[in-house]
């Protein structure tokens, strides 16, 4: 790791692909599945190049992989990041707007292939747009191919260049400069509407009227990240005459945003008694005419709901409304202590070092016995306590293509003590088609597992989003498709029996519904109970996504803790809940809250997927130490696992934090930072009574000894329990 700047300096300007703008017609490129012709012009001459002469026309295609590619193999490096970029548009069929995609095949010696997305964009047949993105090779393949595809049969690709070259490094984003925060500071006017509902506006044609009757206590969450305050007000902003679901209070906050600092959203919200069934209310963003969510909860009656949420801008807008909305036509809408804020998160940090400290520390006592040998127990004797290795497990998610890289596998195997495979676990990668069964990339990750004592996660049986399954289980009838769920258990739990710590059974049962769907809703329990009889070690998991952000009401921890009452109560044997941890803005109690209302089940709770996002790197060091302090302070959850941490081999973009080239950026410091603070050490000497005496994070330490000149050094482990540890050590 480190400066890789020497390794590629040869090559950065250096156009990778020959021919790039098609000046000497279609030498170097070829057809994938299809034609090529190079022309001037199109279309009566309304289709021209946007820069320079030429264009090429991908045509006579009949699959949505067929396009234009050329072979690049020996003209680009291992561990050294690329960037192809294409001007593209389409053409002919009657299609307006397709999605098109530049792509990458390699194969390597083994004939091992892989396909890599490179980029993707929405393209039309109006004008010329730019497509572009990175790649990085961590193996040497014996053949390499870029290519363009995507639209539909029958709809040519015109391509006007397409260029790979070495990417250019990005320099390292500077902390942000925010002058005056202004932490726990409400920043909507008359928000105690003492002032009717002057500052306020209304999103559509409803009415707001102000009454008496909302809480005057601030909501749970909001209490845990203000100081004291005084009550509020009890008044409340009652929208009628609705008739869009868009409809409700709004007000313009532009000028009281500062980029980059994560705001906390919290409120009463109350429906009208006209809603039939339950409804969703969210607090809604506009910025610059996009809308970004909030946060979101299900009101089901005339009860005061809490709402808790957060957002985040990191560019400059032009103008910022913030709007409450959500229930359907006609339903009355209620909200009231309205607060929006910038959080203190280092305020919060302190707060869970002393939780930290009571639920993943003991106080170990030292006795130093004598031995048989003579050696003398001298009162006063140096002792050097030093941690090796914190218990707690945190991983990471890897792929296939990231163990031929040395320099992944060695920061993996150094900071990570657990591990789960991003698809090669999955039932498309295991069985892409119907008998036809690949466990040979999970195996050999698996291997690299088992070398290094890392644990793994089975991540995961069966995927419940319909778009996730592959076509030929699709295509079953319910016949057939019971049959091929036993296959897929059997098969699996047979091969790997005894290998993966947990698996996630089923994933985002909340989110999608196919299995149940077409087998009927005892299916869920029935591959709980079936997994549990082919291999009974694992702690089988539920796992889903926006459990912890208060972000979507079908996800919310009330709901989840439904689902998992439910499948127990049909005999489920579910062992542990999964948060996925795919978080925007995270705010500390929000989280906290979610994992306090998931903690009364008792279960174990991890953070199986945990990624945080921003532009900046220092913002994004700060999210991620938010998640990890709250995770490794609350007493629920026994491990945390990160999506990933390598530069474009991320499911989300500025989620790294090593970049593609192996350099460590201001997240993946905090990362180590804390890790760091999370070992233990002391130093004394040992009292009258030969002892010596310590506090310590859980796990293993070594601890040496100075007595009459003499070294002896000794080997302890420090587990979890609420009464003090007493080893003896012979000397």
């Amino acid at each position: 790791m480190g400066n890789t700047q020497p390794r590629n300096a040869a090559v950065t300007s250096e156009k990778i692909t020959l021919n790039p703008t098609f000046d000497d017609g279609t030498n170097n490129w070829a057809g994938r599945g299809c034609k090529i012709v190079v022309r001037d012009s199109m279309a009566d001459g309304k289709i021209v190049p946007m820069t320079g002469n030429y264009f090429a026309c991908a045509t006579e295609r009949t699959g949505t992989w067929n396009g234009i590619q050329q072979e690049i193999t020996g003209r680009v490096q291992r561990k050294a990041a690329f960037e192809a970029s294409a001007v593209v548009r389409i053409y002919g069929s009657n299609v307006r707007r397709s999605d098109v995609r530049i792509s990458l095949w390699t194969q390597t010696a083994d004939s091992r292939e892989q396909y890599t997305s490179v980029a993707h964009m929405q393209v039309t047949d109006k004008d010329w747009t730019q497509l572009q993105g990175k790649f990085l090779l961590n193996n040497s393949p014996s053949k390499v191919i870029v290519f363009i595809e995507g639209p539909p049969a029958g709809t040519d690709i015109l391509v006007n260049s397409f260029i790979v070259k070495h990417a250019e490094k990005i320099p390292p984003s500077p902390p942000p400069v925010i002058d005056n925060p202004a932490f726990r500071v409400n920043i909507i006017e008359n928000s105690s509407l003492s002032n009717g509902i002057n500052g306020w506006s209304t999103l559509g044609n409803c009415t707001l009227r102000v009454k008496d009757g909302s809480p005057n206590i601030l909501p749970p969450t909001a209490r845990d990240s203000l100081w004291p305050k005084d009550p509020l007000s009890g008044r409340y902003i009652l929208a009628a005459n609705r008739t869009k679901t868009w409809m409700g209070p709004a007000q313009t906050i532009t000028d009281k945003i500062k980029l980059f600092l994560t705001y906390q959203v919290s409120a009463w919200v109350r429906i009208g008694s006209t809603a039939n069934g339950p409804q969703n209310v969210n607090v809604s963003l506009n910025v610059d005419d996009k809308w970004v969510m909030a946060g979101q909860v299900e009101a089901n009656d005339d009860r005061w709901y809490e709402f808790s949420g957060s957002f985040r801008i990191e560019k400059q807008p032009s103008k910022v409304m913030i709007s409450i909305q959500g229930p359907a036509p006609g339903v009355d809408l209620m909200i009231g202590g309205l607060q929006i804020f910038a959080v203190d998160r280092k305020a919060r940090f302190k707060h869970l070092r002393t939780q930290t400290d009571k639920i993943r520390k003991r106080d170990v006592v030292l006795k130093f016995l004598g031995s048989g040998s003579g050696t003398s127990i001298l009162p006063g004797s140096v002792v050097i306590v030093k941690q090796t290795k914190n218990s707690f497990p945190i991983g990471s998610c890897m792929l296939r293509t990231n163990i031929d890289n040395e320099d992944f596998v060695d920061f993996f195997t150094k900071n990570f003590n657990w591990a789960v495979f991003g698809n090669e676990l999955k039932w498309y990668c295991t069985e892409p088609q119907q008998g036809n069964f690949n466990y040979r990339d999970a195996d050999e990750m698996l291997d690299l597992c088992q070398a290094h004592n890392i644990e793994a996660r089975g991540h995961c049986i069966f995927w419940e989003v319909e778009s996730t399954v592959q076509s030929w289980v699709r295509s079953l009838s319910n016949a057939d498709l019971s049959a091929a769920v036993q296959n897929r258990l059997s098969g699996l739990l047979s091969h790997y029996k005894g290998k993966f710590k947990h698996y996630d059974v089923n994933n985002e049962m909340l989110h999608g519904s196919f299995y149940q769907d077409q087998l009927g809703e005892d299916i869920r329990s029935y591959m709980f109970k079936t997994a549990h009889q082919l291999d009974p070690a694992p702690i089988l998991f539920v796992n889903d996504y926006h459990i912890e952000d208060g972000s979507e009401s079908r996800s919310s921890a009330e709901r989840y803790i439904e689902q998992i009452i439910g499948l127990q109560e049909q005999g489920a044997p579910v062992g542990g809940i999964g948060i996925q941890g795919h978080i925007e803005s995270p705010v500390g109690p929000i989280v906290c809250s979610a994992l306090d209302k998931l903690g009364i089940l008792g279960l174990p709770i991890w953070f199986t997927e945990l990624d945080v996002s921003s532009m900046n790197e220092h913002v994004r060091a700060d999210d991620l130490e938010v998640m990890l302090r709250e995770a490794y302070a609350h007493p629920a959850v026994e491990g945390v696992m990160l999506w990933g941490f390598w530069e474009l081999f991320m499911s989300r973009e500025n989620a790294y934090l090593i970049n593609a080239e192996g350099e460590i950026n201001g997240a993946g410091k905090r990362f180590l930072d804390l890790k760091k603070e999370w070992l233990s050490h002391a130093n004394g000497h040992i009292d009258e009574q030969g002892e010596f005496k310590f506090r310590g994070y859980h796990g293993s330490y070594d601890v040496r000894i100075v007595i009459a000149g003499q070294i002896i050094t000794k080997s302890i482990v420090v587990d979890k329990g609420d009464s003090p540890l007493v080893i003896s050590i012979d000397l």
